[in-house]
């Protein structure tokens, strides 16, 4: 036996926590990634925003708030890409290095270059980057758990606090930065967090082992001539409609959302239809429908945090807490606190469950109508229409934000890699990411209906939409189970 046979080996057998030893240094880069990422985005619609004497760029409101719903239905959509380069091109180990690369330069971008040219160049890196990371960093976590393993629902929720304990001090730095000093310090926050990440992963790389290195469908060398084609006249195609007005700064949420639509149908066909995918792949592959839709709905309302709540805060909210006032911009840190107390609580529970578990149909419908409920808590806070609503009652709304997403979104990223055909393995993460994009992108979309002396109706028929749909998602549980296939 070789010595590299035995390494592997050992470092195969290592566990933390009764977990493989692998997790620990995705926790660590998907961490440091959620920092730059909500660090920055938490900032991006005030810097879109506000007027220039205040540091931004002078935008409509309603155009800030749509600009992030698109941007950051943009970076689901550019997940795609970054699973297409993992199945096809690098293996998802690497695609991960690079899109921490990317994403470092794009913050770097947004930090240094001004105006609305720092804002273009910055958000297509970040999000390009981003896509890349995301998609292949849960579905290379997938990896270290054979299906069927109970200990992944856990694993994934440990990998979530992760991701939390990035989205809430991303914002607390970059908001404190941007009040004191300037948005661009903000930004270059971002950039030095994505920065420490992707070096605490190179370090810890061979935790890994060989997990990910593989190309599973390596692209012949015969197709890169026509792929750079495609590439080059998509890159013609979006230079034409944006000249041409086809596509605007305003009409950019509703696109973006059409888009991934789109896009997501096409997905759904080529998997359906595949030689590469048996009988049994097939069927889970629909059975991963409705948790798609019930996911796009989720994320809807949940996105709202950063353009809805952003405006929320700066204009509703009192921040004085204890003779303090915390900056505005602190919202986005809110959540994740709940997420960090929360997440090893439901570990533990799901590792103790074990199969006993509600099934994951049931824990989505759950997380759907959690997050419908949690919306619907705003209206009574519509009764401070004449003044500000106390901070410490938004953060205990928010609590119910927390509760819905664990129970959906770490059990998405888990089932997804479960569900995922063997030649479509990354490619099925960003078929799940596309779903949040849609969500996130039509978050934008929403904002542009709210408005403080309407509130009531925002918060009312937005909330009592997602329980509705929740409900559905309930009632077809045991159809969407038995379609799984053997996953939970």
């Amino acid at each position: 036996m070789s010595e590299a046979t035995t390494a592997e080996q050992s470092v195969a057998g290592r566990t933390l926590f009764g977990h493989p030893i692998g997790l620990t240094n995705l926790f660590g880069v998907e961490l440091w990634e959620r920092f730059s990422y909500y660090g920055m985005v938490t900032i991006l619609g005030y810097y879109l925003y506000y007027s220039t004497t205040e540091g931004g760029l002078g935008l409509s409101q309603s155009t800030g708030v749509g600009i992030v719903g698109a941007y950051g239905g943009l970076v689901y959509l550019s997940t795609v890409l970054g699973g297409w380069i993992a199945d096809r091109l690098l293996g998802m180990e690497r695609t991960v290095f690079y899109g921490g690369v990317v994403v470092v330069a794009g913050h770097i971008a947004l930090a240094v270059l001004p105006g609305l040219a720092g804002v273009g160049v910055g958000l297509v890196l970040v999000a390009l980057g981003s896509g890349a990371l995301k998609a292949n960093a849960s579905s290379l976590l997938g990896t270290l758990y054979p299906k069927g393993d109970a200990r992944a629902d856990g694993g994934f929720t440990l990998f979530y606090l992760g991701i939390n304990l990035g989205a809430f001090s991303g914002p607390l730095i970059t908001g404190l930065l941007q009040n004191h000093v300037g948005f661009h310090y903000g930004f270059g926050a971002a950039a030095i967090g994505m920065a420490l990440g992707l070096a605490q992963y190179v370090v810890f790389r061979h935790n890994l082992g060989t997990h990910g290195r593989e190309v599973p469908n390596p692209l012949p060398r015969s197709a890169i001539g026509p792929l750079i084609g495609l590439l080059v006249g998509a890159a013609v195609v979006v230079a034409v409609v944006w000249v041409t007005g086809l596509v605007t700064l305003d009409n950019l949420p509703e696109v973006t959302t059409g888009v991934i639509a789109v896009a997501s149908v096409i997905y759904f066909v080529v998997m359906l239809t595949s030689a590469k995918v048996l009988p049994i792949e097939r069927s889970r592959v629909r059975a991963f429908i409705p948790l798609f839709i019930a996911n796009a709905v989720f994320w809807s309302l949940f996105q709202q945090i950063f353009t809805v709540l952003a405006v929320y805060s700066d204009e509703r909210m009192n921040w004085s807490v204890f003779g303090w006032t915390a900056p505005s911009n602190w919202i986005g840190s809110v959540e994740p606190v709940w997420i960090i107390a929360l997440s090893p609580l439901f570990a533990l529970m799901w590792t103790k469950l074990g199969s006993r578990a509600p099934s994951t149909p049931r824990k989505f419908a759950l997380g759907v109508v959690g997050m419908g409920l949690a919306f619907l808590l705003f209206v009574p806070l519509s009764a401070f229409s004449g003044q500000t609503v106390p901070a410490l009652l938004v953060v205990a709304v928010m609590a119910g934000f927390a509760v819905s997403e664990l129970l959906l979104s770490p059990i998405g990223l888990a089932v997804t890699t479960q569900l995922a055909p063997e030649a479509f393995r990354a490619q099925m993460m960003a078929l799940y990411f596309f779903s949040v994009g849609i969500g996130t992108s039509m978050s934008g979309t929403l904002a542009r209906f709210y408005d403080r002396d309407h509130e009531i109706a925002y918060f009312g028929i937005t909330g009592a939409v997602a329980v509705c749909a929740g409900l559905i998602v309930a009632a077809i549980a045991p159809r969407i189970s038995r379609h799984m296939a053997g996953v939970h």
